[in-house]
């Protein structure tokens, strides 16, 4: 391989490494900044207050930080208040919500900007540094800065925290329907985590076109935009919500999601702590927040509703590209005829030839083949050695980034090694197959996936260097690595993106983007000669990723084991067990379990709700406790017309985190509880569950149901209290240092368990 070759493929794996290097700011201690910059190190001392102890809903921590909240708002010359009222959000969970809120006038009297992100950390033990600690440390220190400069803004600024966010988004459901300032709401700007590091993605919530959001945010200049309108396009297919998504569908106003995703295994754990924060990320929150903060408090905020989208992609040196969707097919055409014309040149200067064009579709489809499979079964294959990994339920192990790695190299082995054995096709016609793949993938996307279609960009210089190798016999290889920038930009960091956000069970994008960014820079890789050699290097990289990961699977207490147990009391049968949802049990909770299997029916236990409908796993009898039972009474059971309504009473007889109520799979008309209807929408399509109360003060819960006067009801009431360790009927062992409370589930509770059936 000549040197300048080897030269010009460092300067390509630069390239990729600048990619990710990019996406963010890289954090420099800055208290010494002046009062109106924002400083990272000022906003970490808000995150370190803020996390200092789990604060879900109820908790004694809740209230400390509402209070601390307030507390800095106020020194901020803000005249800070509450909005408190009960509400059972969109998950049908009802809680007691407190709002945090404070304005700074503006002097115009056109809509406000809001700045948002929540106070509450997930049930139970989450500290929520990231999520989203530091959505409010960004704000606070935010505000901060814009208020040194004294400068009064042309539109008001709402500033709102709002609490339970992890139950169901109760308090933006709250705020939109029934505080007056919603109805003054022009733009949002939401402050959310979903890991505790990594490059924040920008995510727009518009009922609408992005053509203006897109425009204005762009006006706006913030200096490391990571945007994309595929990401954007794939969000809007998954459950996952935010606050700002209650602002869209109930308030029709629209906004901008921050909010960075990886290290996805801190996601509602006992390790989303202050340390364990990433301080890029916060930067990085900072970076988006002032210069948008600046724009969108003078700029015209009622004329950003749009009828157009745009497709927008960001890129080093271009900060946000974009352009309308009009354009996509224009572009592909262009493309599609470029293409044509190419392959008549390349015909009539026999440099291409039919049936090596045709065979340069073997090896194409031999990589895709190859890659995708391993890609599919990489994740089967991990939780088959290290079975334990299935605990971690947001699928995202401690060593996520090495198998990523290790998948990556493993199919640029692949690649070099199969265009190895198809050298005798000359790099012309090697590049038919990727350009026809990558033209009818364009025109897929075109039609079916528009927020895509910025892949044509690559394409482009795809074309080009084709072009090139037509007409010139040796090619210069730095004009190839500068024409691969566009591929290396847009695809390597959707190498990481997808895996990270999804889990590991989506490493078959990784092998696949892997792939396909092969195949965009195979005119360049396709003039170096030893492709076999970079294949065993490639190899060898992934043997070094694959034992790196290896000799750090184990558990320890940084990367310590997800696990539950919880304490069962049938009040029916007057029986207890041990349960948990652990599939692989460690010696703290085997102590209490044994190897005893779930009897078979495990329909007879309603999975408490949680985010990955995760079921017990293993139970075993326990012995019998004290535990007061709650009291349930019927306070109505009347017949109307066709319609039976029967409303219960719960009133707790000990200290109490929640209470799940579920039926039998029958039809519910209506149901009421506190006085709150659920939504209908959420009745239509519920199974078995009908609600939680996340419980506040002991309070009681009144239920109303109305169901055919035909049908039998049964009630399944699982009352639950987060005290199992420290209750004094038990003397359970503290868990062990490489262990943490198992998120989305209920855990370390003691549960009692009653039904009452309406014949």
């Amino acid at each position: 391989m000549k040197f300048p070759r080897i030269f010009a493929l460092l300067l390509l794996f630069g390239a990729v490494y600048a990619s990710y290097q990019s996406l963010m700011p890289v954090y420099k201690s800055d208290a010494a900044l002046p009062p109106q910059s924002f400083s990272t190190d000022r906003a970490l001392v808000h995150v370190k207050n803020l996390s200092r102890e789990p604060h879900a809903v109820g908790s004694p921590g809740h209230t400390r930080v509402r209070n601390y909240i307030l507390t800095e708002l106020k020194k901020l010359g803000l005249e800070a208040g509450t909005q408190t009222g009960y509400t059972i959000g969109k998950w049908a969970t009802l809680s007691k919500v407190t709002n945090i809120l404070a304005r700074i006038p503006g002097s115009g009297n056109g809509k406000a900007l809001l700045l948002l992100s929540h106070y509450d950390s997930a049930p139970h033990t989450s500290y929520g540094a990231s999520d989203a600690a530091s959505g409010v440390a960004t704000i606070l220190e935010g505000i901060r800065a814009f208020l040194s400069d004294h400068h009064i803004p042309e539109n008001d600024i709402i500033i709102l925290i709002t609490d339970a966010e992890e139950l169901g988004l109760n308090g933006a459901h709250l705020f939109v329907n029934q505080h007056p300032w919603a109805k003054e709401v022009g733009l949002v700007l939401n402050f959310e985590a979903r890991g505790s590091g990594g490059p924040s993605f920008t995510l727009l919530e518009t009922n609408q076109g992005n053509a203006a959001l897109i425009r204005e945010f762009a006006k706006a200049h913030p200096q490391y935009p990571v945007a994309n309108s595929l990401a954007y396009s794939v969000y809007k297919m998954l459950p996952n919500d935010t606050d700002l998504t209650v602002f869209r569908e109930e308030g029709n106003i629209q906004g901008f999601n921050f909010a960075f995703i990886d290290d996805h295994f801190d996601y509602h754990t006992a390790l989303d702590t202050y340390t364990r924060l990433n301080r890029n990320s916060l930067a990085h929150q900072g970076s988006y927040l002032m210069p948008l903060l600046h724009h969108f408090s003078e700029a015209e905020l009622t004329h950003l509703q749009s009828l157009d989208d745009y497709v927008y992609v960001n890129l080093p040196f271009f900060a946000l590209v974009f352009y309308p969707f009009t354009w996509i097919w224009p572009m592909f055409g262009i493309a599609v005829l470029a293409f044509v014309l190419l392959l008549r040149i390349g015909y009539t200067k026999k440099k291409l030839h039919r049936s090596q064009a045709l065979k340069g579709f073997l090896p194409l489809l031999w990589v895709l083949g190859i890659n995708g499979t391993l890609g599919f079964f990489s994740w089967t294959a991990i939780t088959w050695v290290y079975p334990a990994f299935n605990d971690i339920l947001q699928g995202f192990p401690y060593t996520g980034h090495m198998y990523i790695a290790a998948c990556a190299f493993l199919s640029l082995a692949v690649c070099f090694g199969v265009y190895h054995k198809f050298k005798k096709i000359t790099l012309p016609n090697l590049l038919v197959a990727p350009i026809c793949v990558w033209l009818l993938l364009c025109g897929l996307v075109a039609v079916y996936l528009k927020g895509a279609s910025f892949f044509i960009i690559p394409v482009w210089s795809l074309l080009i260097a084709f072009a090139i190798l037509l007409y010139r016999g040796n090619p210069n290889p730095f004009l190839f690595v500068f024409l691969a920038l566009p591929a290396v930009f847009i695809h390597a960091p959707f190498i990481t993106l997808f895996p990270v956000g999804l889990g590991l069970q989506m490493m078959v994008t990784a092998t696949l983007f892997t792939t396909v960014l092969f195949l965009l820079v195979l005119p360049f890789l396709g003039l170096l000669t030893h492709k076999r050699g970079l294949a065993w290097v490639a190899l060898l990289l992934t043997a070094v990723f694959g034992i790196a990961a290896h000799g750090n699977a184990h558990f320890t207490k940084k990367r310590p084991k997800p696990g539950s147990l919880v304490y069962l009391y049938n009040a029916d049968t007057k029986l207890a067990c041990w349960a948990t949802y652990d599939q692989s049990l460690i010696p703290w909770n085997r102590q209490f379990l044994g190897t005893t299997p779930m009897p078979p029916k495990p329909a007879a236990y309603k999975p408490l709700s949680g985010k990955y409908r995760t079921r017990f796993t293993h139970i075993a009898k326990a012995p019998l406790k004290n535990i007061a039972v709650p009291e349930i009474t019927l306070v109505q059971d009347t017949v109307k017309g066709k319609e039976r309504i029967i409303t219960v009473k719960v009133t707790p007889k000990r200290n109490v985190n929640r209470l799940d109520i579920y039926t039998n799979p029958i039809p519910l008309h209506t149901a009421r509880v506190n006085q709150i209807p659920l939504p209908r929408s959420f009745l239509k399509n519920r199974t078995e569950r009908v609600f939680t109360h996340v419980i506040t003060d002991n309070a009681t819960t009144e239920l109303q149901l109305g169901f055919p006067k035909d049908s039998v009801l049964e009630l399944t009431f699982y009352e639950a209290s987060y005290d199992m360790l420290t209750h004094n009927a038990f003397t359970l062992p503290q868990r062990p240092e490489y262990s943490i409370p198992m998120p989305f589930v209920v855990n370390d509770a003691i549960l009692v368990l009653q039904t009452l059936k309406f014949e």
